[in-house]
């Protein structure tokens, strides 16, 4: 079973980016194949080095990592990461960066997407 799950919110501020993380992972452990698409503000999620000051939530780059490092495929839309000023060598190693065309072809071949 493929599941797409689409992170449009940025990491901090609302529990979006950890909730869509906690369904990606949950969906590796039941032997599915995950891809975690982050798009506008979500694109923010894949900064490398993120700084918390005075915030009460924690950076979101490991659970990023530990996603990658589990084989979720995460991708980042190239249109956001322009937006948001993320220059592709900030964003965290083994994020594909992949344009709107690409990203419609991975909804359509999953099963199940979630948004967030």
């Amino acid at each position: 079973m493929k599941i797409s799950i689409l992170l449009r919110k940025p990491p901090y501020g609302t529990y979006d980016a950890s909730e869509a993380i906690r369904h990606a992972l949950g969906g590796i452990i039941e032997e599915m194949k995950v891809s975690l698409i982050l798009l506008d503000g979500g694109v923010n999620a894949a900064r490398k080095n993120q700084i918390l000051v005075n915030n009460n939530y924690s950076t979101i780059e490991d659970s990023i990592k530990d996603c990658i490092n589990m084989d979720v495929k995460v991708y980042a839309d190239k249109a956001s990461v322009r937006v948001e000023n993320i220059d592709n060598d900030n964003l965290i190693d083994g994020v594909v960066s992949v344009d709107s065309s690409e990203i419609a072809e991975l909804i359509i071949e999953s099963d199940i997407v979630m948004i967030f």
